[in-house]
């Protein structure tokens, strides 16, 4: 839990921060996602981007960040930083607020008829901030090294799993995924192991955006170290570059890339600096010392700054409670049963958001086509179904039942819906054991191999079901490894392996993928929790500022600061 105590070291750090007159400024609104279309037939041609002229006020975005992150490299694929990943580099194509597909550093894609080789061409405008060009060679130099155990790229898989090769190199055993070729200077082609008709989506990110292969790979392959720090001249290929990355004092800072290919960022200068207390990040930003935040989460946060600061539409994200199939209770269907049906949804939400800006779950699916399936129904409240289910388990009632352990929670807005959640399971069920924490490693002996209850999210970095239910669901997915314990139900796999196969205008992709969401749901093993709502976490002084579903900042040379 975040403390409301205000440290030496944030003091210190605000009063520099505000000493050099600084104005903060956050993230932008993401709208609902587009449904998916499918590859082109013909290339997609790159936009023309027309510069806009810059305000006259003093220009810069500077951003909160309450997290300790000592690592700022672009190829580890998570952590908070990465929300400004497209303030420094230009990814292979990337989705507006709207959830609509641009091309950019891939300014045309097109697949062989089965869909398992697709070519990418590259613009020859696009520059490193040493005015160097941005290459193919690049691309499956960076893609390869990101794939390297070594770089331990959180989502990698997200985007290289059926890339020829992907398996050997993701476990260590080979250097290069023969499935990436630089056919020229700007032509990349990607074979895969099977066919994906929606990988031009897929790879639609600034998580894999290409870097300088001779800067950021070794001769051995492997990840040069500390590569991406501005002491160590790091060149960038977005509308800004590193100038500072004070990894002690947590403050990065960002000029603009005088070879940017786009128009002339409105901005001068892009700052994040790191304050840790989330009551300090807010009183700065309510007095105009901030004007945004990278994750700011609170319950009264509408409260504090405003239902604005949290406006935008949803993004298919999912934050919910996975029940564990293999440890006592939760092994047992009716125990799992009698958990969820004692929760009321719409009470849950307003326990940890009482005024938004996410919205309750009813299902796994959002903000992706089929979030609204007539023929799905939710779980009930019924607490008189809840205790038959109970007393029809093996354990016959709450005497029985072992401690009921819970992990992630790790905001007071996720605490104040696992407490909820707590107190319906004693009201109706009897339950009196009940433990919580952040992390699962803060659980000793016996008790870290016994958490039942996972609180985590789910989601899709593009706009497909398909690909939000292979992450989540499915048996290959992490979530269903390790949050639901081992979860495996042979009728999903195969329903959601089938829609895979499918074009994204077949209109069995989608049909398939829902009724596969629909015979999970009779297996009972999550309480929904949220959905959640992509908050720009900006004050309205910034202007032009749009996130994506992805968290990206969209098109981040058009932002300015309005006096």
């Amino acid at each position: 839990m975040t403390s409301n105590k205000v440290s030496r070291r944030d003091f210190l750090r605000i009063g520099a921060f505000t000493a050099a007159g600084v104005a903060l400024a956050g993230c932008g609104p993401t709208a609902a996602p587009a449904e998916p279309t499918s590859a082109p037939a013909a290339p997609t041609a790159a936009p023309v981007v027309q510069p806009t002229a810059a305000p006259k006020v003093e220009q810069i975005f500077r951003l909160l960040h309450d997290r300790e992150e000592m690592d700022w490299s672009p190829f580890r694929g998570g952590g908070g930083h990465t929300r400004v990943l497209s303030v420094w580099w230009t990814p292979p194509a990337y989705y507006d607020g709207d959830g609509v597909l641009h091309p950019e550093l891939f300014a045309e894609w097109t697949p062989n008829s089965d869909f398992t080789v697709w070519t990418f061409k590259l613009r020859d405008d696009v520059k490193f901030s040493d005015g160097s060009p941005v290459t193919a060679h690049d691309t499956v130099a960076t893609w390869n090294c990101m794939t390297l155990p070594s770089s331990q790229h959180q989502r990698i898989g997200n985007y290289m799993t059926g890339v020829v090769g992907f398996k050997e190199a993701s476990t260590g055993a080979a250097k290069t995924m023969p499935g990436l070729v630089a056919k020229d200077d700007y032509t990349l082609e990607v074979s895969l192991t099977a066919p994906d008709p929606v990988f031009f989506m897929r790879v639609a990110s600034s998580l894999i955006s290409p870097a300088k292969a001779s800067q950021c790979v070794g001769p051995n392959g492997e990840e040069v170290l500390d590569w991406w720090q501005a002491k160590n001249g790091v060149v960038s290929s977005g509308p800004f570059t590193p100038e500072k990355t004070d990894m002690d004092t947590g403050e990065v800072v960002f000029v603009r890339n005088p070879y940017f290919y786009g128009p002339t960022p409105k901005l001068d200068k892009v700052v994040v600096l790191r304050v840790l207390d989330d009551a300090v990040c807010t009183t700065m930003l309510q007095n105009r010392e901030a004007d945004g935040h990278l994750s700011l989460l609170t319950p009264t946060v509408i409260d504090d700054l405003g239902a604005d600061f949290m406006d935008g539409p949803m993004m298919p994200k999912g934050q919910h409670f996975w029940l564990h199939c293999k440890r006592k209770p939760t092994d047992d269907p009716n125990v799992r049963k009698a958990l969820i049906m004692a929760v009321n949804s719409d009470e849950l939400i307003q326990a940890g958001f009482p005024k938004g800006p996410h919205l309750a779950a009813k299902m796994v699916l959002n903000a992706v086509p089929g979030e609204d399936d007539p023929e799905y129904v939710p779980f009930p409240y019924d607490p008189d179904g809840a205790r038959a289910a109970l007393a029809a388990s093996s354990y016959g009632s709450a005497d029985n039942l072992p401690k009921m352990m819970f992990v992630g929670i790790s905001t007071p807005a996720i605490e104040a819906g696992a407490q909820y959640i707590a107190e319906q399971w004693r009201q109706v069920l009897g339950v009196q054991a009940v433990d919580m924490k952040a992390a699962y490693d803060q659980y000793e002996g016996p008790d870290q191999e016994s958490v039942q209850i996972f609180r985590d999210d789910v989601a899709t970095r593009f706009p497909d079901t398909v690909a939000y239910l292979q992450g989540s669901i499915h048996s290959g997915s992490g979530n269903a490894k390790n949050k639901m314990g081992g979860y495996v139900n042979p009728e999903v796999d195969r329903l959601i392996d089938l829609a895979a196969t499918k074009g994204t205008e077949d209109p069995d992709r989608l049909k398939l993928a829902l009724q596969a969401q629909r015979v999970f749901r009779e297996d009972w093993q999550f309480i929904p929790f949220y959905h959640e709502r992509n908050g720009k976490m900006s004050m309205p002084w910034v202007k032009e500022h749009v996130l994506n579903m992805d968290t990206e900042r969209v098109e981040p040379w058009k932002i300015y600061i309005e006096g």
